[in-house]
Parts: C-alpha cells; sequence; structure tokens
C-alpha cells in the first residue's frame, strides 16, 4: 500500500465516521463540529483526485461560512431540544413507515444501477496540460454548462427572494427610515420660529 492508499483510506475512515456522528450526537454544537471535521476528510479526498480548486472551495464555503453559520446559529438561539423530543414516540410509527419506504426505494435504485460499458469506450475529451483545474473547470462551466448555470443562479435567486418574503412582517409601533420623504423635507416644514418673551421661561408645550 502507497501513501497515496494510505491517505485515501483515512480521508475516506474519518469522513464516514464523522458523518455517522454528525446524526447520532445529542448535542448540536458537536454535530455542526462533526460536519466540519466531515467536509475537510472531504476536501482531502479532493486534494488526492487533483481537483485542488474543488478542495478550496469545499474548505472556504462550506467549513468558512456555512457550517461557521450553523454552529453561531446554534449557540445563538438555544434551542430546548428536550422539549422537541416528547412527542417523539407519537410519531415514531409514521417515521418508521416513511424510512422503511426511503429504504427499499433506495434498495431498488441500487439493484437495477448498472455501469454502462460505453462510458469506459467513449471518454470525454482531456483536459489540455497547460492549464489548471480552475480555468478548465471554467471553460467547461462558461461553455458546454452556462445555461444549466444560469438555470441554476435563477433559482437560488427565486429561494432567496421567497426567503425574503416569508420573513418580513409589517410590525406596528416601530420607527422606519423613508429616505424618499426625508429628502423631500423643506426648511419650512423642518423647522418652526417660536417668538419666545423676555424672561417668560420656555412654556411647557415646547419643553
Amino acid at each position: 500500500m502507497n501513501a497515496a492508499a494510505a491517505f485515501f483510506y483515512l480521508f475516506a475512515g474519518v469522513t464516514l465516521a464523522s458523518a455517522f456522528m454528525v446524526v447520532t450526537s445529542r448535542n448540536p454544537v458537536h454535530s455542526v463540529l462533526y460536519l466540519i471535521l466531515a467536509f475537510v476528510n472531504a476536501a482531502g479526498l479532493f486534494m488526492l483526485l487533483g481537483a485542488e480548486f474543488l478542495a478550496m472551495l469545499l474548505v472556504v464555503v462550506y467549513v468558512g461560512a456555512v457550517a461557521v453559520l450553523f454552529l453561531f446559529v446554534v449557540m445563538m438561539l438555544d434551542v430546548d431540544f428536550a422539549e422537541f423530543r416528547q412527542g417523539f414516540l407519537n410519531y415514531l410509527p409514521i417515521g418508521a413507515l416513511i424510512g422503511f419506504i426511503f429504504a427499499v426505494e433506495l434498495l431498488l435504485v441500487v439493484g437495477a444501477w448498472v455501469i454502462d460499458p460505453q462510458i469506459v469506450k467513449a471518454p470525454v475529451a482531456a483536459i489540455p496540460s497547460n492549464i489548471t483545474n480552475t480555468e478548465a473547470l471554467g471553460r467547461v462551466l462558461y461553455t458546454q454548462y452556462i445555461y444549466y448555470f444560469q438555470a441554476a443562479g435563477l433559482v437560488l435567486l427565486v429561494a432567496m427572494i421567497g426567503a425574503i418574503v416569508l420573513t418580513l412582517r409589517e410590525r406596528t409601533g416601530i420607527k422606519r427610515q423613508h429616505v424618499p420623504t426625508q429628502n423631500a423635507r423643506t426648511k419650512d416644514a423642518a423647522m418652526e420660529v417660536k417668538q419666545v418673551p423676555s424672561r417668560a421661561g420656555v412654556p411647557e408645550e415646547m419643553a
């Protein structure tokens, strides 16, 4: 066994173990930490495949942004998971039924899945040796799959707008800034000159 195979089994084993601990951990903070560990080891697998761009993308985006955001949200919300587990037995039969159906579907898909021999006989075009993996990925993404890439961007845009609309609530009694109204104010509307008699003090309605 060479060094590459040893690192592959190391990264793959730690990734599987971390993924299992993400699901089985009782503490949500520990689950997020195991998720970060799984992402880092998956990035190591990408490095072994020679896809350094995907490895750094996995670390920067998923570990540096998504997983850390999950950790901050879990720690700030301080959710009472004991309250969530009170109705666990009531929903256990329905959950077991859904899990059984899902397992049967997975077995049917895996059992009927075969590799097309034509795929091995007709490989894709080789990547030129004078360009990097990042440039090769960009060429394929922005030429052959440009329409799918734009469609994915539109889907994410619609999802973002939907999330904003669903969470937007109009609350009464809260002062909000209205920039056009502020810009349209004149000196007469913003200022009022009062004639105060000498040594009379400030009236109560002006205080």
